[in-house]
């Protein structure tokens, strides 16, 4: 430590020495000129006398404008500007010593040179030293063994940031031999002393004939179709490639080679990420106690995270898994020291549990993401699932209405538009009672219906990536099926902004795009893991599932959508069933279910989902076959369909 504050001294010390020289040269040059190279006697008497008071004078305007530091290293417009300025200051205050502190007279035409001198002598210096550092840093880069070459696609102010950051860098063994840009005009020309080699059109000419190791992608407007092909054409010669993250997530830092980060599917996903406006959201949040069921799932854990981070007072972690609640508990804390974590072992299904929670903690927000979401699990145990779906939601539900929250937002799903399954067709069904219920309701409650989660747990994303670290084979369903799919974070946005602009009884849905084939998913997802389909990991069908669809919606045949304020916002436009007729129902659904009377509780599913059919959507596949897809060439599609 100790070292490096003496080096820091001594660097600065050398740099004021080096100042110091080209102040006092400058000055004797400029009187020098001024008098055709012969100083008379009479100035030179006047140049000893101006020295000390000079280079004091510049040396103190060079500290406080901060040109001490990167002295050797650096130079670009901003250095310029700020020398400069420098400069322009150390001659002012020069001056008026001149005119209130000396009796010495010096010609303004001597100053002006002085000046323009001292300048172009400090930035000719600057430059000297940065080309011979950073020849000097290449020519030892090209000569030591294993040194990365690395191509940059885009060759603007990012592309071009990168390639300086890796030139400047003496402990990097890397090296940048040039650009690709989607601008053919300019192929040929050069930055920061790099060649653009090639347009993106020819990258793959380029990459078979150079030996490039490393491909990065620099270049914010590239969409995501453009994206895939040049991450595809990189795997196809066995080439690694990596991306500059957007904006968001280098939150406002320069762009730097260490931002850079490995390629995932969501950035191929088909359609450009979704960022919601979230100014509102902040607006019932901060301040507010807030209480999130299933807190310790994928969504929940997001949910939980984001609205402390949107200043809530309070987090009622609601959940009845032991382990997971205990982790989400413990980070929480340690993340958000000023947020009071409540953790509450509890069941939806119990009513007591639930009233005493909300008896006890009063919460003026309420996120409802506790739900059995497993289609194959739930239609092997029907009455957990609609216990947990239909009547815990109608319990909790009631419960918010009771103590008067202020928001009560359910996370619901696409599986329930049509259901074919008892996952969907029971949360079709918590859809209806809270609906039904928010016409009397002084709570503000909504519903928020989106599709498959990336990475949630359980989903296929996790399952694929562990089928290929085995080895194979992966599993897909059928060769036809599709599916909406989102990120956390957007699916988490979504559910916080449905709260800041629901009035009650709304299902806010988003624009998804279209539906990305599972089977283009697998491939892409083998991809991205450096193998080749069919070649390093088979794909295998295993059939639909019961209860499975093909093809997944996300409004009903009778809903209609009203569009919101935001673009990529609708609401279902879904008509509310009688809340009287529904407790009914409801009644009689806990006593089959009490009864474990599997039969009648299916049958008064179906009562409350008329839609709900058992039937499988899309042709018949034998479950349990299995059969090698022949190789083929498939894209994820990337159109971004309107709901409305």
């Amino acid at each position: 430590m100790m070292n490096q504050i003496f080096h820091k001294k001594r660097q600065k010390l050398f740099t004021l020495f080096c100042q110091a020289v080209i102040v006092v040269g400058s000055f004797i040059m400029a009187n020098a000129i001024r008098y055709d190279g012969v100083l008379p006697a009479e100035q030179l008497s006047v140049v000893n006398a101006l020295l000390l008071p000079l280079v004091l004078i510049k040396l103190s305007s060079f500290i406080v404008t901060r040109l001490l530091s990167s002295w050797w290293r650096y130079v670009s417009i901003h250095d310029l500007v700020a020398l400069v300025k420098a400069n322009l200051l150390g001659s002012l205050l020069f001056l008026g010593y001149l005119n209130y502190f000396s009796e010495v007279t010096v010609l303004p035409s001597i100053l002006f040179i002085d000046g323009l001198l001292c300048f172009l002598i400090m930035s000719g210096a600057r430059v000297a030293i940065r080309l011979v550092r950073e020849y000097s840093l290449a020519a030892n880069r090209a000569i030591k063994n294993g040194t990365e070459k690395i191509l940059i696609v885009g060759s603007g102010a990012t592309g071009q940031s990168i390639a300086r950051d890796i030139s400047q860098n003496p402990h990097q063994k890397r090296r940048v031999v040039g650009f690709v840009d989607q601008d053919i005009d300019r192929i040929r020309q050069r930055f920061e002393g790099i060649p653009v080699l090639s347009s993106v059109d020819g990258m793959d000419e380029l990459l078979q004939s150079q030996p490039i190791d490393l491909v990065i992608l620099a270049n914010p407007t590239l969409c995501h179709k453009e994206l895939r092909k040049i991450v595809m054409t990189c795997q196809s010669r066995g080439v690694k490639s990596k991306i500059l993250p957007n904006i968001d997530e280098i939150l406002n830092g320069d762009v730097s080679i260490r931002h850079l980060r490995d390629i995932k599917f969501s950035d191929l996903l088909g359609r450009p990420p979704v960022h919601l406006d979230v100014k509102n959201i902040r607006n019932y949040l901060g301040g507010k106690r807030v209480m999130v069921t299933g807190a310790a799932g994928s969504i929940g854990q997001e949910i939980c995270q984001q609205a402390a981070e949107f200043g809530a007072s309070s987090l009622i972690l609601f959940d009845n898994a032991e382990t997971p609640l205990f982790n989400i508990e413990r980070n929480l804390r340690k993340a958000f020291p000023n947020t009071v974590i409540i953790p509450s072992l509890s069941d939806v299904r119990d009513f007591h549990q639930v009233n005493h929670v909300f008896q006890s903690y009063r919460p003026e927000v309420v996120f409802h993401a506790a739900a059995y979401k497993h289609v194959p699990m739930s239609e092997k145990n029907p009455i957990a699932a609609i216990e947990n779906n239909v009547l815990g939601t109608s319990i909790l539900v009631n419960a918010a209405h009771n103590f008067k929250v202020d928001h009560f937002v359910m996370v619901s799903t696409d599986k329930a538009v049509n259901p074919t399954n008892i996952m969907g067709a029971s949360k079709r069904a918590a859809e209806i009672y809270a609906q039904a219920l928010s016409r009397q309701s002084e709570t503000s409650i909504v519903t928020v219906r989106f599709g498959n989660v990336l990475g949630s747990n359980g989903s296929v994303v996790p399952i694929f990536r562990e089928q290929i670290e085995k080895g194979g084979p992966v599993t897909v369903t059928d060769p036809e099926t599709t599916r909406f799919f989102m990120t956390i974070p957007e699916a988490v946005q979504l559910v916080l902004q449905a709260g800041s602009m629901g009035q009650g009884g709304e299902i806010f849905i988003l624009n998804m795009g279209e539906q990305v084939k599972i089977l283009h998913l697998a491939e892409e997802l083998i991809r991205l893991s450096g193998m080749i389909p069919y070649e390093d990991i088979d794909i295998v069908f295993s059939g639909l599932r019961p209860g499975e669809k093909l093809h997944e919606e996300l409004l009903l045949g009778s809903e209609g959508v009203i569009p919101t304020d935001h673009e990529k916002i609708c609401v279902a436009n879904s008509v509310s069933k009688n809340l009287d007729e529904l407790d009914q129902w409801l009644a009689h659904l806990t006593e089959a279910c009490h009864s474990m009377n599997e039969r009648s509780v299916v049958n008064i599913l179906k009562t409350l989902v008329p839609e709900y059919h058992q039937e499988r959507n899309g042709r018949k596949v034998s479950p349990g076959s299995t059969r090698l897809i022949k190789p083929k060439v498939l894209e994820i599609p990337v159109n971004v369909a309107k709901l409305a």
